[in-house]
């Protein structure tokens, strides 16, 4: 568990958050819109961000998934990769 502060207030979360520039642990378990697997390896030499949102039919998922994607893409070595729980043919 981790203490963070929310609004202010102490809050406390469901686990242990990673430090900052620590490395993700690779995985294999995304799928494209193409219906392919994807894993941070997919990525390598790039600076990978991950947006994870829980529906993309949301207007602030979709509003922050968009955000993140026009800041990215003023970096040629970053890529977003939006994970959602959405079938993959919903995220296009």
């Amino acid at each position: 568990m981790a203490d963070v502060t929310f609004k202010g207030n102490p809050f406390h979360t469901n686990g242990v958050l990673p430090a900052v520039g620590s490395v993700a642990p690779d995985f294999s378990s995304l799928i494209d819109g193409q219906l392919n697997e994807v894993s941070l390896s997919n990525y390598a030499g790039k600076k990978k961000l991950l947006n994870i949102v829980p529906s993309l039919d949301t207007p602030t998922c979709a509003t922050s998934t968009r955000k993140f994607n026009e800041k990215a893409s003023q970096h040629s070595d970053t890529v977003v990769l939006v994970i959602s729980a959405d079938l993959p043919f919903a995220q296009g």
